[in-house]
């Protein structure tokens, strides 16, 4: 599966668009880690255990993301982007979307 953040993938040419392809991951904050970074907010820094926790969201919507082009019988998904929305209070998703094509 080629990703890309472009519209174009160089010496391919799209050739249908299958649509929309996304996928999402849903993740609370841990008490324990919430103490932590309260601390480490008073002395400042970056909160690892935070960044972790994103970053591991981030490749599982992104791998349901592909899984979503494959039903698809996708060859690419380009102009993919990521958003985030708090779905409750310590609670957030990550959503990876982009346009799952054909090429040639």
């Amino acid at each position: 599966m080629i990703i890309s953040t472009t519209d174009k993938i160089p010496n391919k040419e799209v050739i249908k668009i299958l649509g929309i392809a996304r996928g999402n991951s849903v993740r609370a904050r841990h008490i324990g880690r919430d103490i932590f970074a309260s601390l480490k907010n008073i002395v400042g820094g970056e909160i690892d255990e935070y960044t972790k926790l994103l970053d591991k969201s981030r490749e599982q919507a992104m791998q349901r993301l592909i899984k979503d082009a494959e039903k698809m019988n996708a060859d690419a998904i380009i102009n993919i982007r990521f958003t985030t929305s708090m779905v409750m209070q310590a609670t957030s998703e990550i959503l990876a979307y982009g346009t799952a094509v054909k090429l040639s």
